[in-house]
């Protein structure tokens, strides 16, 4: 009904589980690692488990467009099924051709082996994926356990992925199921997004339909996040019917009045639960906000200085960048699932949203004007001798080397990059950056984040200021350099084929991020590579499998090999 209205592509609020709208949140891009994890397994069970509407279906059919083309997959939807008949529509899905003799089962399971045993021979990978797994039958779940059987003398023949609600672990936890939850190679809880996330949620949403971001004003998200319990179905429930409401008025942004009409019609017979949930809000939609746009680009040093050409530097700054975390838990202990807030729930949700709608007054901090004591054509050998002090390095002002000849002389590199405040704190290394303020445009030293108070800390002029990011976002032009330590015989990258020490080191780092056992060879072989492409997802990047830099850089900090990182308040 508004779609024409707000000159809309398509409706950005469907509660229908489309990959087009997936917005990665930090959980959900770990969710998405996990189950990747599972796809590069040799068999057993992964377990994606979550409350209703956070994702998981989303997550799970955003995973099957990032399938390599040599994978069968079985989906089976509605498991409220026998053992008979989960066969046959595991049959069916693989488009195995069964007449069954007999009551039995027997003819399924020597009929789906038979497949398996020739897809495996050709080459090609199964997995079976059962949605709503909480409503399967113990039996059934046995039955699954024994397909796990499958296999050749040296792999599983079947990976099951099992999605569904948090009564899914409990039914994995009964004793009679143990034989079943000791298949489980891989889990992950997938939690409700964050009260910062909810904004970029919504923009993300509004943006992918080609709508505009303000139609819901900063001023609603804190109340439409405690309507919502931070469950994106139920966000788009109470945004759908608050863009009706806004149509209806004739309005072009949503009101506090509207959106209270709106809560109120969605949660007119109930009140969403409140949980106080154990995984920490990420700083990722913090980071969101100052994205500037880093698509392709060749040469960025701008008024720094004349630098080499890094076909590298093609980068694309992620919406979203999680805290560093493990691509998978194997583990027989299920995560901890939410339980009920000792708080208690507002009285109506009228009281509620009344009370949210006026925001918290910013911190006061301090302002980015360029100190009139010093001159800013001083400002980059100022930026870069703090930069190097940081790394514990001498910068001598009086050399005619450029900053980056003289970081390579003590075993550093530069890497120029230009993107937002995501893409640094995804590389989580100090910065020199390129700012402008009252008419001067100078070089300044990003050395930390607060997360609490959205608050940056950089050395201006040598001098320690705390800047609002909303006020750092208008004065910085995207560019940055920072000095980070290469592995030896890293050159332009490392891709698939690469032979090289730098391959030996990608292997050793590999190891210690991702836990998987490796010959330490110096080979970049197909298998290396699909783990490369697994971190690079999980991490923000774009996963092409391609070593460069960015992902270099990323493992550096990943495996504790790099420990000059930007000071973010609250991190670990």
């Amino acid at each position: 009904m508004y779609k024409d209205y707000f000159r809309l592509k398509e409706m950005p609020f469907s509660i229908a589980p489309d990959p087009h709208f997936l917005f990665l949140s930090d959980r959900h891009r770990e969710a998405i690692a996990h189950l990747l994890y599972g796809v590069q397994g040799e068999g057993g069970i992964v377990l994606l488990t979550g409350e209703v509407g956070t994702g998981k279906t989303t997550v799970c059919r955003s995973l099957l467009d990032q399938l390599p083309d040599n994978i069968d997959v079985a989906f089976i939807l509605n498991p409220r099924m026998n053992v008979r008949e989960l066969l046959q529509t595991v049959c069916e899905e693989f488009r195995i051709d069964v007449s069954p003799s007999g009551p039995g089962s027997k003819v399924f399971v020597d009929a789906i082996h038979d497949r398996l045993l020739n897809a495996n021979a050709d080459g090609r990978r199964a997995i079976l994926i059962v949605d709503e797994a909480q409503n399967l039958d113990p039996l059934v779940l046995e039955q699954l356990r024994l397909l796990t059987n499958l296999e050749t003398n040296t792999r599983k023949l079947l990976q099951i992925f099992l999605i569904g609600q948090p009564e899914l672990q409990t039914l994995l936890a009964r004793p009679e199921m143990r034989q079943v939850a000791q298949r489980v190679v891989a889990r992950y809880h997938l939690t409700q997004l964050s009260a910062s996330e909810v904004k970029y949620y919504i923009s993300h949403r509004l943006t992918v339909s080609g709508g505009d971001p303000d139609i819901f004003p900063d001023s609603l998200m804190r109340p439409i996040f405690r309507a919502s319990g931070g469950v994106p179905r139920l966000i788009n429930l109470v945004c759908d019917r608050a863009m009706l409401g806004t149509y209806v008025k004739g309005l072009r942004r949503v009101t506090a009045p509207i959106l209270l009409q709106a809560v109120k019609e969605v949660f007119e017979a109930r009140r969403p639960r409140h949980y106080r949930w154990p995984i920490a809000a990420g700083f990722a939609a913090l980071a969101g906000a100052l994205v500037v746009g880093a698509t392709g680009f060749t040469d960025v040093s701008g008024g720094w200085f004349p630098r080499r050409n890094d076909p590298q530097l093609v980068s694309s700054a992620p919406a979203s960048v999680p805290e560093p975390a493990p691509l998978a838990t194997v583990s027989q202990e299920p995560p901890l699932i939410p339980t009920p807030s000792a708080d208690p729930p507002p009285k109506s949700m009228v009281d509620m949203v009344d009370a949210l709608v006026v925001e918290k007054s910013p911190v006061a901090v301090d302002s980015l004007v360029w100190p009139g004591t010093v001159s800013p054509a001083k400002s980059e050998i100022l930026a870069f001798q703090s930069l190097f002090k940081i790394h514990g390095l001498d910068f001598d002002v009086n050399s005619r080397a450029d900053p980056c000849h003289q970081a390579e002389a003590s075993g550093l590199h530069c890497y120029f990059g230009r993107g937002g405040l995501s893409e640094l704190l995804m590389l989580d290394h100090p910065v020199v950056m390129r700012l402008s303020s009252d008419r001067h445009e100078y070089s300044a030293t990003l050395i930390g984040l607060d997360k609490a108070h959205e608050v940056a800390s950089l050395l201006v002029a040598g001098d320690e200021r705390h800047i609002a990011l909303a006020e750092l976002a208008k004065s910085w032009s995207g560019k940055y350099v920072l000095l980070w330590q290469a592995p030896k015989g890293f050159r332009d990258g490392l891709t698939t084929n690469s032979r090289s020490p730098a391959v030996s080191w990608l292997r050793q780092t590999m190891t210690i991020v991702d836990g998987h056992e490796d010959d330490g060879s110096n080979n970049f072989d197909a298998a290396l590579a699909q783990r490369v492409r697994a971190f690079q997802l999980a991490e923000g990047i774009q996963p092409d499998g391609v070593v460069g830099p960015r992902t270099a850089i990323r493992l550096n900090v990943r495996s504790g090999r790099d420990s000059t990182q930007l000071v973010i308040a609250g991190k670990g």
